[in-house]
């Protein structure tokens, strides 16, 4: 009886639940509108423009500003190809209130870097300016909605100004050129066959941005740029009366032209028949395989009804990409990584496509494989475990950005209402969707879910594609024909239904022996907790309030792959991602995915040249589960041959090409030079034949020699949490983590930079392009003065780097330099100058940072640079003193190397007292050591017998 009671009892329980669930769903009145968050305000001046305001305190004494302009690329006539994306440019290249850069200036020297905060984008339908402002002191928003404001009608448009400006639109887009852009660029126009889409890339044509009338670009800023085509967003810690009056006071003088031009949006015909192509590049290195189904038209979620069939189609999308990357994780993998998505670059339309990287690899089995998987989806559908472990998983991301929802950051909600302006993205709120998402999940069936691919099933007019390297001689490519044979033989094919594994539900298959806290002190200054433990394992717990629900993990020691030989070098090189691909105690990779399905965790081994641990995260109700990955990371990794084999495999066949590359192999090239060919030398470009190197057996060896004995492994904890709930844990778990008492220690394999002065040349690539690297390096006493001394004079080069050789000499786009001072495992400075630019302008350009480099070294930056860099190093440092990820990394730091860490707390005493002397005198050190000067030039501009080497600087 007792027997079955309990399973009387249970049914119960169960009907129950579904009972309670249906009300739930039963409440949700299906055809009712999808409500608009109360916390933002949504308001229209009488000249059509749309703004939207909401209060947001996170971060603090910050506002982030947008100018939405629902007109992009698209909207261009057949003689301004690139100019709304060059208008985008234009926006900082001077206005009625600000001369020419004057922007970027007053931008930089409240604390917004130019690129990283300050930005913009040009797409097809859209052009967005983003401007956060630091509001800590007074005049600042005032100015910066005066900078929005320029953008939307006062952009000055100067000829001297537009013509210096195609210079450097012609740099963009020679950055991106390449076997990639090469192969897009013939199946694109057919992608989308018959549509304004396929002739209207925002980067537009080169011919027409170096030689259009400069009337051409004024038109489309006339036309365009008006006010019922914009939007302005402000969120953050600013009250909304306030914000409103400014948005009035600066905007509600815009007009609309008397006869404005229709904002029309571009058609996407159905394609009329299946189609095939098969595009190969010389210097290609991978190849892949897509079947793309005909773009429909989708309108924007307005009931609760849309709200729900795209989370249904959401479940669908999910499942099917599960199911493409579990191929992937078996044994002979059929492709690299394959994906499955309703998307489209088409305003207002949506496609399913599906894609797989072949590396490598055999082509037609890639193919094979995908299109019988999406005809598996067609004739079966998904399984009822699918559905549950889905439902879990956006059940547990909707918790826990409800658990946050308190601590939302501005840039965030800013997101949300830009797609809600361009797209009319449904904004209800977190609170109403996670409300929703509860009601609807439990009720949506398998049909249901199954039924989404009913939008496939009808479809006969496919277009399909093979992109990659030119064969070989002895190999042979598909033909079209062939591709589309091969998705038609599906339909007849015999295939069987997936398959469902049963899976361990529970992680550990026994509990450890935990140990207890043996000491325990307290840090003041940096408001942390420090145990010892009992196996001499110790811990650092920083509890705080930054999130509400997110708690970060991380673990080091001294240790790393210099502890390992040449004959190890690369089965100590691919470990972590060897052993990683091969699963923990009982769970493979796919099975571990299945095992959390619902949970918010993860942990991932981490190994250094110098270092081991560990990386974490989990939510608050996970919190046992991440201390039983960390043990399980530790005590018992999987070892499974054919998965070895697989992940061999994988990556013999992602790198089979990566020679064929101009750049991976002018890098791969330059750090030999650069290490003088010492065998030990880190890796920089992967090449298949590394992987012939990686033993098996050593592979699990070094996993246990790192991670099998933790001594001296010190962890921290940083997020939300209470000590008194992650003491027990870490009692049973870190405690009862294997620890001899071991020393584990820096390895020093004295691979060393070439010393004094060295030039290398390196002729690769048909397209017209070059890229210069420097390297100064040298050997010196580590302090943490002279380190921040040094990324200072960073900083400040690459302020000038972006006025004299992109605004002045207009030869880059992009560049900079990166400095870097380590104490272990010997005490060098780095110094790194990296400039991709025209093979024409490589001399103008390395005279000009010669000029840059000695005027440094000579006399120094000028205050205002400094000062500038000083600036947005501490309104990063307020953003930064409230980020778990950012505790966690400097107390491993400090655990590491040791420092001090009242340069962290008191980041500003430091920072402030930076002088101009003290940029220069680490220009003295840096830029007069070791001198590596690299350049890769196109083949055409090497000569019979090579033309004279560069001599650098």
């Amino acid at each position: 009886m007792m027997y079955s009671l309990h399973a009387h009892t249970r049914w119960l329980l169960l009907l129950l639940g579904i009972f309670v669930f249906q009300d739930a769903a039963a409440q949700l009145n299906t055809q009712s509108k999808l409500p608009v968050d109360a916390k933002v305000k949504i308001g229209k001046l009488a000249n059509g423009l749309t703004y939207y305001i909401r209060q947001n305190k996170k971060p603090e004494q910050k506002v982030e500003l947008r100018l939405v302009l629902n007109a992009g690329s698209i909207q261009e006539d057949e003689d301004q190809q690139g100019l709304a994306h060059m208008a985008e440019h234009m926006a900082f290249n001077g206005t009625t209130h600000f001369k020419k850069n004057d922007i970027v200036s007053f931008l930089q020297n409240i604390g917004v870097g130019f690129g990283n905060d300050l930005n913009a984008y040009t797409s097809f339908d859209e052009t967005v300016y983003i401007l956060p402002i630091p509001t800590d002191k007074p005049g600042n928003l005032e100015k910066g909605f005066q900078v929005l404001e320029d953008w939307a009608h006062n952009v000055t448009y100067l000829d001297d100004d537009i013509d210096g400006e195609r210079a450097i639109i012609l740099e963009e887009s020679r950055l991106g050129k390449g076997a990639n852009e090469r192969i897009f660029r013939k199946i694109y126009p057919r992608l989308f066959e018959g549509s304004k889409y396929a002739k209207r890339l925002p980067i537009g044509v080169d011919s027409i941005i170096k030689n259009f009338p400069v009337d051409n670009i004024r038109r489309f800023y006339k036309e365009w740029y008006r006010p019922d085509l914009m939007a302005v967003i402000v969120v953050g810690d600013i009250e909304p009366a306030k914000a409103e009056a400014m948005v009035k006071k600066h905007f509600s003088g815009l007009t609309n032209p008397a006869s404005p031009r229709k904002r029309e949006y571009a058609e996407v015909p159905p394609y009329t028949s299946s189609q095939a192509m098969v595009v190969t590049d010389k210097e290609a290195t991978s190849y892949n395989v897509a079947i793309n189904y005909p773009a429909v038209k989708k309108e924007s979620a307005v009931t609760v009804g849309d709200y729900r069939k795209e989370l249904i189609e959401q479940m669908f999308v999910s499942m099917l990409n599960e199911r493409l990357q579990e191929l992937t994780q078996k044994e002979n993998p059929p492709f690299l990584y394959a994906y499955a998505d309703f998307e489209s670059y088409a305003r207002g339309y949506q496609s399913f496509n599906t894609m797989a990287a072949a590396g490598g690899g055999d082509v037609q089995r890639a193919m094979n494989v995908l299109a019988e998987e999406i005809e598996r989806v067609k004739r079966y559908g998904f399984t009822a475990p699918e559905l549950q472990r889905v439902k879990k998983s956006i059940q547990a991301q909707y918790e826990r950005t409800f658990n946050n929802r308190a601590k939302t950051e501005s840039a965030d909600y800013v997101q949300e209402y830009v797609n809600n302006f361009l797209v009319q993205e449904p904004i209800p709120g977190i609170e109403k969707e996670y409300e929703y998402v509860k009601a609807m999940l439990p009720a949506i069936t398998l049909d249901e879910v199954n039924a989404v691919s009913a939008a496939i099933k009808g479809q006969q007019n496919l277009f399909v594609y093979l992109s990659g390297p030119e064969p070989k001689e002895a190999d042979k490519l598909p033909a079209e024909s062939e591709l589309l044979a091969i998705i038609d033989s599906k339909t007849k094919a015999d295939i069987k239904p997936y398959e469902e594994k049963a899976v361990a539900s529970t992680l550990l298959s026994s509990e450890p022996v935990g140990g207890k806290v043996v000491k325990v002190t307290k840090n003041v200054l940096l408001g942390t907790t420090d145990y010892v433990l009992s196996n001499g394992i110790t811990v650092t717990l920083k509890p705080t309030d930054f999130k509400n629900d997110q708690i970060l993990m991380g673990a080091t020691r001294a240790g790393g792959k210099n502890n390992y030989g040449l004959a190890d070098k690369y089965s100590a090189e691919y470990m972590v991602p060897a052993t990683v691909a091969m699963g923990v105690g009982q769970f493979s990779p796919t099975d571990l995915g299945k095992a959390l399905a619902g949970k918010t965790v993860s942990v991932d081994p981490v190994f250094t040249a110098i270092s081991e641990g560990f990386r974490g995260s989990s939510s608050v109700k996970d919190l046992k589960t991440l201390f039983q990955l960390i043990y399980l990371n530790s005590t018992a990794p999987r070892g499974d041959t054919a998965l070895f084999g697989a992940f061999l495999q994988r990556n013999k066949t992602q790198f089979a090409m990566i020679g064929a590359n101009p750049r991976a192999s002018f890098v791969d090239t330059l750090y030999k030079t650069l290490f003088n060919n010492d065998p030990m030398a880190p890796v920089a470009v992967p090449n298949s034949a590394y992987f012939d190197k990686v033993n098996y057996k050593r592979v699990m060896e070094i996993r246990k020699e790192r991670f099998g004995d933790c001594s001296g492994m010190h962890f921290v904890f940083a997020g939300s949490f209470k000590e008194t709930d992650i003491k027990p844990l870490i009692e049973k778990y870190i405690a009862g983590l294997p620890a001899t008492g071991k020393k584990f220690s820096f390895a020093d394999n004295k691979v060393r930079p070439v010393e004094g002065k060295r030039t290398l040349n390196v002729y690769k690539g048909k397209e017209d392009q070059s890229l210069i690297l420097a390297f100064y390096t040298g050997e010196t006493p580590y302090n943490e003065d002279l380190e921040l001394k040094a990324h200072a004079l960073s900083e400040v080069l690459n302020i000038r780097i972006i006025e004299e050789l992109r605004e002045k000499i207009q030869g880059i786009y992009g560049g900079g330099t990166y400095a870097e001072l380590e104490k272990y495992p010997y005490s060098n400075y780095s110094f790194v100058l990296n400039l991709p630019c025209g093979p024409q302008k490589v001399d103008t350009l390395l005279k000009a940072i010669k000029n840059e480099f000695s005027s440094m070294v000579a006399k120094g930056p000028d205050t205002s640079y400094v000062n500038k860099v000083k600036k947005q190093w501490l309104e990063q440092h307020k953003l930064n003193m409230k980020e778990n990820g950012v505790w966690v990394e400097k107390l491993l730091q400090y655990k590491l190397q040791g420092g001090d860490p009242d340069r962290f707390v008191h980041y500003e005493k430091y920072v402030n007292k930076l002088t101009p002397l003290d940029v220069q005198q680490a220009a003295k050190l840096v830029l007069n050591g070791n001198e590596f000067l690299a350049i890769q030039m196109p083949e055409s501009a090497k000569s019979g017998t090579g033309e004279e080497p560069k001599k650098g600087f």
